[in-house]
């Protein structure tokens, strides 16, 4: 090799040992007869230094370099004079004396700065990201991923889990998202999709007999883009067989705990993790996803509201709907244009706009709506919500029920930021469980699986799937982590004729079944177990262990929201040649 150590590596220990190191040179200080180098590699940064009078031919060499040069240097390590010593790096207490050095390679000016955490723009960034990855930020990044993967892979091999690939060009099928598609030259008008998931081919597996499977497996979705999705990602996909939703989870919990006790640097704040049903969460926290970091629980006013006389709560309630709220711990004394910014945030996510109820410091009430109000209404409206002085009280009604929880939860998010109540030092994670089997789609005229269409029914609920659907739970359960999704699992559907009603229920035909899902319903006629799985994101799971708000962070080459490639410069044409290859042609 070019090098016999690395530079992080390097200790007092080290002292008075002839050394040979390469890497790229970090920053640069010359003091004319003396220069300072900082040279960095993977593993960090080591102080070099040359003087000119006793290596001469290293010091010219040394006096061209520039930032981002790649360079090899021998020297000896020695201890830093008292009072040079520098606590912020891992080698701040040794230097290398230079005696001879050469270039490997010369660079360029950078488009940014690699040595400096100053801000970039993204897109820059990205069109760069071979520079952007040098960056000691990015490195340490892709080095936890690295270690996340590790740790998975090591736990479950001691739990008796088989590592298993599976295809990448398969048969499209529905599983809630675009698929992204492949045509067949071989095959000329007939196409391969890219898997959103390898649902359905880890259920074989099961019928198989493998009994435990895993996979870090790459998946791929033509979605819309945010600062959690990517087209193409990576999961930690599991499957057992013979087990039930607690045996998954009894294998999950003790992983995530494990994975932020060895690489997070928070507690967890509550173990073993809380189990919310689907609906106890939406009724606390109007999401299926809730941050337990902070408290602000949603408070139902309904009864209390809807007999008040006050109009809009009064419809609310008569059409179906509700009245919830909020408590703002000490946020009386917010402005108009505070609570304006509130109601503007409200009607965003569907809401006629919002209603508040300030505790003054003096033990008045404040409110827009208070003349509408009785005193002993209003008396019992701040004794439901417990409201104290100083706090404020934020409603919001609704005839549409998720107009409501929509709205409310994005307003309890934005104010636990606002009012610093979110608990940044803890990680907090719980599981979300019976979530209901179908979801009803005014788009579409008909019920969509709310997870994937192999998802079983809770056993007791299979008899309402005909006569009503909404009503059916599911054997589903979510792993929720500082109010991310970072996993998704279900007990699956093992026999053919549950498969079908399934089917039926989603408006899937006896044909289309056939054709799309043949394979599958075939297979539970040869002895299919009992199974189950779950698959748990790894870009989103390092990205809340690493303290960054986008899994972009976390992964080596992604995409823009845009779901381009800038450094690539794809999606592109393709040539005519490859065109009448593949049999296809471009239509404006």
């Amino acid at each position: 090799m070019l090098k016999d150590h690395h530079c992080g590596e390097l200790r007092r220990e080290h002292t008075g040992q002839t050394v040979v190191l390469a890497g790229w040179v970090h920053r640069r200080r010359d003091h004319g007869a003396l220069i300072f180098i900082d040279l960095r590699d993977r593993s960090g940064l080591v102080q070099i230094t040359c003087n000119a009078q006793s290596a001469p031919a290293a010091h010219v060499v040394l006096n061209s370099v520039r930032n981002e040069y790649v360079i090899q240097v021998t020297g000896v390590v020695q201890e830093r004079p008292v009072g040079l010593v520098n606590p912020n790096i891992a080698t701040g207490e040794i230097e290398v004396v230079v005696s001879a050095a050469q270039v490997l390679n010369e660079a360029r000016t950078p488009p940014f700065y690699i040595n400096e955490d100053a801000a970039v723009d993204e897109a820059l960034r990205l069109k760069y990201r071979y520079l952007d990855l040098r960056r000691p930020p990015m490195q340490a990044n892709i080095i936890l991923r690295h270690r996340v993967v590790k740790l998975i892979r090591d736990y479950l091999d001691q739990l008796g889990f088989v590592e298993i690939e599976t295809p990448m060009l398969i048969k499209t099928t529905p599983e809630g998202a675009r698929d992204y598609v492949v045509p067949s030259r071989v095959h000329p008008g007939e196409f391969y999709a890219l898997p959103q998931s390898p649902q359905q081919l880890k259920q074989l597996l099961m019928v198989a007999g493998f009994e435990r499977y895993f996979q870090i497996a790459r998946c791929f979705r033509d979605e819309d883009l945010r600062a959690d999705r990517q087209p193409e990602f990576t999961q930690l996909d599991l499957e057992m067989s013979f087990v039930d939703r607690q045996d998954i989870m009894a294998v999950i919990e003790p992983l995530y705990t494990r994975i932020i006790e060895t690489y997070g640097n928070k507690p967890i704040l509550v173990k073993p993790f809380p189990v919310l049903t689907y609906a106890e969460a939406m009724a606390k926290y109007g999401s299926d996803k809730p941050d337990l970091r902070f408290g602000m629980e949603f408070v139902d006013l309904s009864d209390l509201a809807g007999a008040s006389g006050f109009e809009l709560f009064h419809k609310a309630v008569a059409a179906g709907g509700q009245v919830k709220a909020i408590v703002a711990p000490g946020a009386a004394g917010f402005s108009r244009k505070q609570v304006d910014n509130l109601a503007e945030l409200a009607r965003r996510f569907g809401a006629q706009g919002i209603v508040t109820i300030a505790q003054q410091a003096d033990g008045s009430v404040k409110s827009s709506i208070a003349k509408f109000l009785t005193p002993e209404t209003m008396t019992a409206l701040l004794a439901r919500t417990q409201a104290a002085t100083g706090d404020l009280v934020v409603i919001v009604a609704d005839a549409n029920r998720s107009v409501v929880a929509r709205s409310l939860s994005e307003l309890r998010l934005a104010l636990g930021q606002q009012l610093n109540l979110i608990n940044h030092n803890v990680h907090a994670l719980c599981w979300v469980v019976e979530f209901p089997l179908l979801e009803w789609s005014a788009e579409e005229g008909r019920w969509t699986a709310m997870h994937h269409p192999f998802t079983a029914a809770m056993d007791e609920d299979w008899a309402l799937l005909e006569s009503d659907p909404g009503a059916v739970r599911a054997k589903a359960y979510d792993l929720v982590m500082d109010g991310w999704e970072v996993g998704g699992g279900s007990i699956r559907i093992h026999r053919r004729e549950q498969q079908q009603a399934m089917f039926r229920a989603l408006g899937i035909g006896p044909d289309e079944a056939e054709e799309k899902f043949g394979h599958l319903l075939e297979a539970f006629e040869y002895g299919a177990p009992p199974h189950g799985g779950i698959a748990t994101g790894i870009d989103r799971t390092v990205a809340i262990l690493a303290g960054t708000p986008s899994i972009r962070e976390v992964i080596a080459f992604p995409k823009t929201a845009s779901a381009t490639d800038l450094m690539f410069r794809s999606p592109s044409p393709i040539s005519p040649a490859q065109l009448r290859e593949l049999h296809l042609a471009i239509t404006p």
